[in-house]
């Protein structure tokens, strides 16, 4: 499960960061303290409140951090002018509160419970090198969930991919691809946002234009996210082993990673580097080891060499390799080793979300 949220502070004031630090620990409260709006991005979308200092008021307007409910401006009664309730707006700052008379509204704020998280379930695949199979088992993974009757959402967050339109036999389906996300910065509208994208029945695609292959901007996938958190029961991430800020915020976001690695020496040695920055985004990894293994290393040793658990295997499927081929999307027919370990995991996935 992913680590506790904690409120946001975004300020390189150090006087008013002591002031916040000391209302903090009168509550009980742990803080996250960035100096800037760039240390503060990946964080930003997800904790339960944010705290931002009237020094960085401006430079936040202007990164344009997406929009999000429960923002706060704060500021030492000297530095609050006109100009900090002027870029408050644009900021999409609820309140500004000026120290020291708000200091007991702005302790509560701190200690107050984060709003509950919508029922919804997200996993992410890396590969644990190029060619690892990934893709495979993120659409695996995703036309499983929807046979198991769970709305999903299937994200193809990887730019150097082949492409999940294509290996689902989607490229001719018509909907809103990442460039016409581009510039959203706010609190979509989920309904909306799930209606625009490509989709068969209750499986949604988000891809790229294969004619534009852009990066996916951070701002975007904040902005996806959140809506698919209120609009889907199963998000499927598959993301791309160079993080960029995109997959990192995808990767704080989920409950769940899958690394796919080849029964391969030399996999292995390249998924080791993968895993270790996985694991500073994302608490729950596991490993899935595919085969063949030329050199009969075992799924059980690579595991254990790369220090992670085993969440299963996948054996050679030529038929479902073929199938692919001809525009039948991986798992569809629910049957062979892929649906197996799909089924399996999905259902450990939604168990893992159930009340206690």
């Amino acid at each position: 499960m992913p680590a506790a949220r904690r409120p946001l502070v975004v300020t390189a004031d150090h006087e008013l960061l002591d002031d916040l630090l000391r209302l903090a620990a009168a509550g009980g409260v742990e803080v996250d303290v960035v100096p800037d709006p760039a240390s503060a991005r990946a964080r930003y979308p997800g904790a339960p409140v944010v705290l931002v200092g009237s020094d960085q008021v401006a430079t936040c307007a202007r990164a344009r951090l997406p929009r999000r409910p429960r923002v706060i401006v704060v500021g030492r009664h000297s530095a609050v002018d006109a100009t900090t309730w002027k870029l408050a707006d644009p900021l999409g700052a609820e309140h500004v509160a000026v120290l020291p008379s708000a200091e007991t509204w702005v302790a509560e704020q701190l200690s107050a419970p984060p709003e509950p998280d919508p029922v919804s379930r997200t996993v992410a695949v890396i590969g644990g090198r190029g060619g690892a199979g990934a893709s495979i088992l993120a659409a695996g993974l995703a036309t499983t969930a929807v046979r198991s009757g769970h709305r999903t959402l299937l994200v193809d967050a990887d730019p150097l991919g082949a492409g999940l339109d294509l290996l689902l036999g989607w490229e001719d389906v018509t909907g809103l691809r990442w460039p016409g996300l581009r510039g959203a910065d706010g609190r979509v509208d989920s309904a909306a946002l799930l209606r625009a994208l490509p989709r068969r029945g209750d499986l949604v695609l988000l891809s790229f234009d294969r004619e534009e292959l852009p990066g996916v901007p951070a701002e975007a996938m904040a902005a996806t996210l959140d809506a698919a958190r209120r609009g889907r029961d199963v998000i499927v991430a598959d993301l791309p082993r160079q993080l960029d800020d995109a997959a990192v915020l995808a990767l704080q976001a989920a409950d769940r990673t899958l690394l796919v690695v080849p029964a391969e020496l030399r996999a292995a040695a390249s998924a080791a580097r993968t895993a270790a920055t996985i694991r500073m985004h994302c608490e729950d990894v596991a490993v899935v080891v595919r085969g063949p293994a030329p050199g009969r290393l075992r799924a059980r040793e690579v595991s254990d060499a790369l220090g992670l658990p085993l969440a299963g295997t996948l054996r050679p499927e030529p038929a479902m390799c073929q199938a692919v081929e001809s525009g039948t999307a991986p798992g569809a027919d629910g049957k062979g080793p892929l649906a197996d370990l799909c089924r399996r995991l999905i259902e450990d996935l939604m168990r893992s979300g159930a009340p206690a």
